[in-house]
């Protein structure tokens, strides 16, 4: 139960953009990521669309996060989800219209919310204007410089020209067909043959996607979450891995076409592009590289603002590996004076409900509950996937007829699947309301969703969980509060670890002034811990806490918030 609140009136959403505000909105900024196709249908055909993403800001309001990442909504033949994109200028139909977007943006401002959009520019779709021209043209053509077209290896080129492989499974070349219908040159896709990846070193796709930051920045999007940010620049010569097996985006390997410094000019290109407009409009690095330190390269003070900390969401549930890894993460960007962020859920990984569950929903949850916690509590900003506030499990049983992830029709040449294959997991359409599918995700009860959600998540509604003590739900909207407000709270670059027993998590965040400091608990382990209480002012517990004298015991796998 929270027992402090400073003025209320702190806990509103920041100004929107173009006006004065406090500086470096995003330092301690919580964005939640909307996957437009499941967050909200507005008419009724079972995807979710820009409409029923306006319908739904003010969720999001009243929720108590700073700032909305939409994930892909351009043109797209959707051979990924909408991240090949055909068209970074326009709406896909599926989604609704350019005047759809524009409503959404001005919607979410007058709220108080920012708006984030999702950019894509390691690869297109095969049916990009550019990529399309390309193959008619042939051999030879201009725009075939754009993208990387290879002679293949072999007496005839029949070999692919090296040996790398696609993250989504099998190898990362498709050859061409020439105008006159013989075997012609390979072309490299590091996901899926539909999503042809960009040439970076020439010019002209260096200018066009310029270009297509001015169009959104115009519109008054208030920045860009860049996929892929670290694959844009490759090796040169495109040199051979010299090994088997399947990689993955998700991971830390040394690789010739991801973490290349030649990206960093790029980033540097693009931060004045960013500084032209008012309000503090940023970007933000989906970057996995092998080390915290690497990933700090990517925010240095004159690229982005931000990058994920992907380290963080691969940490076990484990008190000593996650102190290791929060340490890691604020000793890496403080050199550069870069706010850490911290992720534990997005549409590409299963959930943190079902990651931590170890085969226990219930401890799944509970964990997931004391993790939230926990992030919210450390310095820098946050960022909250769909659903994972309603404390959504992992839909791990859906039918392979209605899967659509490409990674899931994809193998390597060991027969695995690329990426798991398993990504339509974490991207169920989320419950809003009712007790029949689609729980409010449409406009009407028993209407379509374009994957089908488990029957147990009626009980798991926005609806079901509003003003029921101690939803997850309830949780979230008062932790973000309780962060808003809290003077010790948000960002920062350091935490000061307190003693506590084997298993156990303590930290002090200190709010200078007159201000209480805050302490934060987190219980690890599968028992009972006695502590000696922190404080007399409870903010926030995910569980009962037992008191005695000067002491407190907390329970299992939870995390608890203290004013001292």
């Amino acid at each position: 139960m929270t027992q402090y609140l400073a003025d209320p009136s702190a806990a509103t959403a920041p100004e929107s953009p173009g006006t004065p505000g406090r500086p470096g909105w995003w330092r301690d900024a919580v964005i939640y990521q909307v996957y437009p196709r499941s967050f909200a249908d507005g008419n009724g055909d079972g995807m979710g669309d820009l409409q029923g993403v306006r319908a739904r800001l003010p969720h999001l309001k009243a929720l108590g996060v700073d700032a909305v990442w939409l994930s892909p909504f351009y043109a797209s033949p959707q051979a990924d989800a909408g991240y090949d994109v055909a068209d970074y200028r326009a709406i896909d139909p599926m989604f609704g219209t350019l005047h759809d977007a524009d409503a959404v943006i001005r919607d979410a401002h007058e709220l108080g919310l920012r708006i984030i959009v999702d950019l894509v520019p390691n690869h297109c779709s095969d049916q990009h204007l550019w990529f399309r021209k390309a193959l008619a043209e042939g051999p030879g053509s201009p725009l075939r410089a754009r993208f990387h077209f290879r002679p293949g290896q072999g007496p005839d080129g029949e070999l692919p020209p090296n040996d790398w492989e696609s993250i989504f499974g099998g190898p990362a070349w498709t050859r061409t067909e020439n105008p006159d219908g013989t075997p012609g040159e390979w072309y490299l896709h590091l996901f899926a043959a539909e999503q042809p990846d960009f040439n970076w070193d020439h010019p002209a796709v260096r200018d066009e996607f310029r270009s297509v930051l001015r169009f959104w920045l115009d519109l008054g999007v208030d920045g860009f979450r860049i996929d892929v940010a670290h694959g844009l620049v490759k090796a040169a010569g495109l040199p051979d891995l010299g090994r088997a097996g399947q990689l993955k985006l998700l991971g830390n390997d040394v690789l010739p076409f991801f973490d290349q410094d030649g990206v960093h000019a790029i980033y540097r290109s693009w931060r004045t592009v960013l500084e032209e407009y008012p309000g503090e409009r940023i970007g933000v690095a989906e970057a996995w590289t092998p080390t915290t330190e690497r990933t700090a390269r990517y925010v240095r003070p004159d690229e982005l603002h931000q990058a994920f900390n992907f380290h963080f969401l691969g940490a076990e549930w484990d008190a000593e590996r996650l102190r290791e890894v929060i340490d890691d993460s604020l000793d890496a960007m403080r050199p550069v004076g870069a706010p850490t962020t911290w992720v534990l859920s997005n549409h590409d990984v299963v959930r943190h409900t079902t990651r931590y569950a170890d085969g226990d929903p219930a401890r799944g949850l509970r964990r997931a509950r004391a993790a939230t916690l926990l992030m919210l509590a450390l310095p820098g900003s946050a960022y909250l996937y769909q659903g994972e506030e309603l404390g959504l499990p992992e839909v791990t049983d859906l039918p392979d007829g209605a899967r659509q992830d490409p990674a899931f029709f994809r193998t390597s040449a060991d027969g695995q699947t690329g990426q798991d294959g398993l990504r339509d997991g974490c991207r169920v359409p989320i419950p809003w309301a009712g007790t029949e599918a689609p729980y409010g995700f449409g406009p009407r009860a028993g209407g379509p969703s374009w994957l089908p959600q488990p029957e147990s998540w009626a009980g798991l509604s926005v609806e079901a969980q509003t003003g029921r003590p101690g939803s997850t739900l309830e949780l979230y909207r008062e932790a973000l509060t309780v962060r808003r407000a809290h003077p010790a709270l948000g960002a920062g670059e350091s935490v000061e670890w307190l003693a506590a027993p084997d298993g156990v998590l303590a930290f002090r965040r200190r709010a200078g002034g007159d201000g209480p400091d805050f302490v934060c608990t987190v219980n690890t382990t599968g028992e009972p811990v006695a502590l000696a209480a922190p404080g007399r002012a409870l903010l926030v517990s995910d569980g009962e806490l037992p008191r005695g004298e000067g002491e407190v015991t907390q329970a299992p796998d939870t995390a608890v918030w203290w004013a001292v």
